[in-house]
C-alpha cells in the first residue's frame, strides 16, 4: 500500500501515520520574553508604590510648618474713621433782614474777618445816625450844666451872699437906732425879714450850685443821659454791624444755604465754616484694645482716596466712655502736618503703634491655638511627630506673636489651620517661608 504523505485520512486496518509540521523557534522566544517583561513591570509598579506610600506610612504626610525666628516686632491697632476739625462754626444772622449780597462760594477758603453775607442796612444806618444825634444832644446838655448852669449858680450864690450881708448890716445899724429911739419897732421888724430873706436866698443858691457841680442832681441827670445815649448808640451800631456777617476765623466754607434776596431770621444757620488749624482724625477702636492705648502714641494714617500716601498722627484724646451699641471707644488723633489733599470728613485708615520689641522671638499668630482662652499652645514638630507645647505670649502685630516662654529659635510648629494633624500625629515637616518682623 502506497501512502500519501499529505493525506490525513485513516482507514480501519491501515497503519495510522500523521505528519506534523515543525514549530518555528522564534515564537517560543517571544512568548518567554513577554512573560519576563510582565513580571518586571509588576515588580517596578510595586517598587513605585512602595516609594510613594512607604514614607507616608512610616513618617506621615508632608505638612507645611512655620519656623520660630528672631526679629523686630511692632504692635499696632488698626482702625478707620474720618477727618474732622476740632470744631465747626455755624454762621447765621443775628437780626431779621433781606440778604443783599453773598460774596463767597461753598468750598472757598476764607480769611478771618472776610465778609460772608451782606444784609440790606438802610434802616439800621438811620437808627445808628439817630443814636449818634442823641449822644450829641446829651453831651450838649452836660456841657450846658458845666459851662452855664454851674457858673450862673455860683454867681447867684455870690449875689445872694452879698445881699444877705447887706441886710444884716442894715439890721444891726437899725437895732442901735431903735435903742436910741430914732426908729420904731415896725421898721426894725421889716429889716429882720430882709435878713431872713437874704439867708434863704443864699441857701437856695448854694443848693443850685451844688446841683450843677459833679455829684449834684442836675449834673448826675446830664451824665446819666449821656451814658444812656452812648449805650443806645453802641446798640444801634452793633445792630448795624450785624448786617455785615464776617468770618470769625480763617477756614473753609463747607456748606452754604443762602442767596441774595432771601429773608433771613435770627438763629437759622446759613453757612458752616470749618476752621483752619489743627486737623484731627476721629476713629472708633474696639474696646478690647482699650488697654493698649495711651496718650501721645504715634500713628500712621492714610486717606482712602490717596491710599498710597501716608502721614503721621498722634493720639490726643481717648473717650472715657464706651459706645454700648458698637462696643467701641472714640479716639482722636492730631495731625501736626496735614497733607494738602486732606479734606473735612474724608475717610481714613489709621495704624496706631502701641508697642515695639527689638529682636524678639517671633511666631506666626496662625500657629497659636486657644489664645483667646488665656492658655495658648502650639503643635511643635518633634522629629516626625507633632507634640503639644504650651507657650507664653507677649506682643502681637502684623500676623506675628512674641513668644516669651515655651519655644526656641529654629523650632518648627504646625499652623492651626492644618487639617488632620493632632497631637501625636506623624508628619514630614516642610518649612514654609520664614516669618519676619
Amino acid at each position: 500500500m502506497k501512502l500519501d504523505p499529505s493525506s490525513t485520512d485513516v482507514h480501519p486496518g491501515d497503519l495510522a501515520v500523521r505528519t506534523v509540521a515543525p514549530r518555528a523557534p522564534e515564537a517560543g522566544f517571544i512568548q518567554k520574553l513577554r512573560r519576563h517583561a510582565a513580571a518586571v513591570l509588576g515588580v517596578a509598579a510595586l517598587f513605585a508604590l512602595a516609594i510613594v506610600f512607604a514614607p507616608r506610612l512610616l513618617w506621615g504626610p508632608p505638612v507645611a510648618v512655620t519656623s520660630v525666628v528672631r526679629g523686630d516686632l511692632v504692635q499696632s491697632v488698626v482702625a478707620s474713621g474720618h477727618v474732622e476739625a476740632p470744631h465747626r462754626v455755624s454762621i447765621g444772622a443775628q437780626l431779621a433782614g433781606e440778604v443783599k449780597a453773598v460774596p463767597v462760594e461753598e468750598g472757598q477758603e476764607v480769611a478771618a474777618g472776610q465778609v460772608l453775607i451782606q444784609l440790606v442796612d438802610a434802616e439800621w444806618v438811620a437808627a445808628a445816625a439817630q443814636a449818634d444825634a442823641a449822644v450829641q444832644q446829651a453831651e450838649a446838655r452836660l456841657r450846658l450844666v458845666r459851662e452855664v448852669q454851674e457858673p450862673v449858680a455860683a454867681q447867684a450864690l455870690r449875689q445872694a451872699e452879698i445881699g444877705a450881708e447887706n441886710a444884716r448890716a442894715q439890721w444891726r445899724r437899725n437895732v442901735a437906732l431903735r435903742e436910741q429911739g430914732f426908729i420904731g419897732q415896725a421898721a426894725l421888724d421889716d429889716l429882720r425879714k430882709s435878713v431872713d430873706l437874704g439867708d434863704a436866698l443864699v441857701r437856695s443858691a448854694r443848693k443850685q450850685l451844688a446841683s450843677a457841680q459833679p455829684g449834684g442832681s442836675d449834673h448826675a441827670v446830664a451824665t446819666t443821659a449821656l451814658a444812656e445815649a452812648h449805650a443806645a448808640a453802641a446798640a444801634a451800631h452793633s445792630r448795624l454791624k450785624y448786617t455785615t456777617i464776617k468770618a470769625p476765623v480763617a477756614g473753609t466754607l463747607i456748606d452754604r444755604s443762602v442767596e441774595p434776596g432771601d429773608i433771613v431770621q435770627p438763629g437759622k444757620p446759613l453757612m458752616v465754616l470749618s476752621p483752619s488749624g489743627e486737623t484731627q482724625l476721629v476713629v472708633q477702636i474696639d474696646e478690647k484694645n482699650l488697654a493698649l492705648l495711651l496718650m501721645g502714641q504715634q500713628a500712621v494714617a492714610s486717606a482712602d482716596a490717596y491710599a498710597d500716601q501716608r502721614f503721621g498722627a498722634e493720639v490726643a484724646y481717648i473717650n472715657p466712655g464706651v459706645d454700648v451699641q458698637r462696643g467701641s471707644v472714640e479716639v482722636k488723633l492730631n495731625v501736626p502736618r496735614p497733607p494738602a489733599y486732606l479734606r473735612q470728613d474724608m475717610t481714613v485708615s489709621v495704624q496706631i503703634r502701641t508697642g515695639f520689641r527689638s529682636q524678639a522671638l517671633l511666631l506666626a499668630t496662625d500657629a497659636v491655638r486657644d489664645a483667646d482662652r488665656g492658655q495658648p499652645w502650639v503643635l511643635k514638630v518633634d522629629g516626625h511627630h507633632a507634640r503639644r507645647q504650651s507657650v507664653k505670649l507677649g506682643l502681637h502685630g502684623g500676623g506675628l506673636s512674641e513668644v516669651l516662654e515655651g519655644l526656641r529659635p529654629g523650632d518648627l510648629v504646625v499652623p492651626a489651620s492644618t487639617p488632620d494633624i493632632a497631637e501625636g500625629s506623624r508628619l514630614r515637616p516642610r518649612v514654609r517661608a520664614e516669618v519676619g518682623a
